[in-house]
């Protein structure tokens, strides 16, 4: 096995559709900030024509390359875990993983998207109002920001998701997690959307290559809290939405900031420094 030189890193990202994704120069540009030579590379299963039956291949292609560690998005967060040979307390308790690291012959499995989207929560809608919080996707991405919104104190979260096996999958094991049936999958977009204080959208809905909005504008009010985590644009056409309308919202930069200052502190053993990253993430996001 190809062992990495001290002092410097060989990272990647697993995911489709990844071209344009800004993890890649934030590790980086940290990593060089810090004194580290840092490589951080793309494994696009859509550019190498791959799906998630080859997630084993590329985990063992990487441990022979000695590659320190591996974030993880769509589709491939839950599909990585069988291949992991453990995972955080957080990671298994999601049911997700975004952070792979590579060590000693073991891959383990960590979440860094539920503490970044916490961080971002309390960051960009704090005193907002947490009765009842409708979220959009129950995908990995999901997962996180739906434990995320309970440990932040939302006291009933409707999950919907295209899939309703998948709503209900995460509501069995947010209701097994936290305490008092907090959780429950939506039937009626419309009701709940008429009782809702805020809004978090988990979806790919409102990427630049998945252009739309998982929710109706109609069913927007200004008194509602909209928040994202796609950041590519960090404007979506709900945001725009709920922006048109005067609401409360939260862009999903803080989410991609706060999940990759501590993927690096996973990767490298360093302290990250989150304002200089997030500074670094707005300035190629113009």
């Amino acid at each position: 096995m190809t062992a990495t030189p001290p002092g410097s890193i060989l990272a990647g990202l697993i995911g489709s559709g990844i071209q344009l994704s800004r993890t890649p120069a934030m590790h980086e540009q940290e990593g060089k900030a810090q004194g580290l030579g840092y490589v951080y590379r793309l494994i696009d299963l859509d550019t190498l024509k791959l799906d998630n039956t080859a997630l084993e291949a590329l985990l063992t292609s990487a441990q022979r390359m000695g590659f320190t560690g591996l974030n993880v998005t769509f589709p491939s967060k839950q599909a990585i875990i069988p291949h992991l040979d453990a995972l955080s307390p957080e990671a298994k308790g999601i049911g997700a993983v975004n952070t792979v690291v590579l060590k000693d012959g073991q891959r383990v499995g960590h979440n860094t998207d539920c503490l970044g989207f916490a961080e971002g929560f309390r960051r960009g809608l704090s005193q907002a109002a947490r009765e009842h919080v409708i979220q959009m996707g129950a995908g990995g991405a999901g997962s996180a920001v739906a434990h995320a919104l309970l440990m932040e104190g939302v006291k009933q979260l409707t999950v919907f998701d295209v899939n309703p096996k998948s709503a209900h999958t995460l509501v069995d094991n947010l209701n097994a997690n936290f305490p008092g049936e907090r959780a429950k999958v939506g039937a009626d977009l419309t009701v709940d959307m008429a009782t809702a204080d805020g809004l978090v959208n988990t979806t790919p809905m409102g990427m630049a290559k998945l252009p739309g909005t998982p929710v109706p504008r109609g069913l927007l009010r200004a008194d509602l809290w909209v928040a994202e985590i796609v950041y590519f644009p960090l404007e979506t056409e709900l945001l725009r939405d709920a922006r048109a309308l005067g609401c409360r919202t939260l862009d999903g930069s803080t989410m991609a900031v706060f999940q990759a200052v501590k993927a690096f502190e996973l990767f490298t053993g360093l302290q990250a420094d989150a304002e200089r990253m997030s500074a670094h993430f707005h300035s190629m996001n113009g």
